[in-house]
């Protein structure tokens, strides 16, 4: 029989995600235009619109929803709150998601490695479609990892980070005591995130 290693309690994970709008030429560069954050279980801890910081190019809308109404001040909160209630909602957490590097730039923080479950990078899953993996730096999309290891349909029509979230944490939740045996182990189950993004790590 193989050996169990405990899972971290449910209160000790949060999962984040973000959806961002772009700025300067041709809208190319990313800002923070939307924030969620959900349990273990999937239930909304936070989920607010962000004020731009500077002037906005593209709102992508076709793609994320977002409007210049839905960031304009008293329905988006200023991006410093937005930063200072993200920081409190995940410390001494661990945090899953999908590409949380382009998460913590966005908000502008940073948190400890080890205290991060990225499904965009969990090897299993990687292994389980490298048919679709071309290099070591591809990520497979979340809507596709749903699809074919959990059968769900998520962004339909327009991503939403509590979805997106919510997905996210169900990927982990689904091999969460495989992951952490990996972990309990001494070893680390996902590949590195962007090196260009290494300041997002402590």
């Amino acid at each position: 029989m193989s050996q169990k290693y405990p899972v971290p309690p449910p209160d000790k994970y949060v999962a984040l995600s973000t959806a961002c709008v772009g700025c300067g030429p041709g809208g190319g560069t990313p800002m923070i235009a939307r924030v969620a954050v959900v349990d273990y279980r999937g239930r909304e801890l936070y989920f607010t619109y962000v004020s731009p910081t500077i002037a906005v190019t593209d709102y992508r809308t076709k793609h994320t929803g977002i409007k210049p109404e839905d960031l304009e001040p008293g329905r988006a909160l200023p991006w410093a709150t937005v930063q200072q209630q993200i920081g409190h909602l995940i410390k001494d957490k661990i945090i899953v998601g999908y590409t949380l590097w382009q998460d913590l730039s966005v908000i502008g923080i940073c948190h400890p490695a080890v205290a991060t479950r990225d499904v965009a990078l969990y090897q299993p899953f990687r292994n389980a479609l490298q048919n679709m993996v071309r290099s070591n730096t591809q990520t497979i999309g979340l809507h596709t990892l749903m699809w074919l290891l959990m059968r769900r349909k998520i962004q339909d029509t327009q991503t939403c980070p509590l979805e997106n979230a919510r997905a996210a944490m169900d990927l982990y939740r689904s091999r969460a005591e495989e992951w952490e045996g990996i972990i309990a182990k001494g070893q680390w189950p996902t590949s590195l995130p962007p090196s260009t993004f290494s300041r997002c790590y402590t």
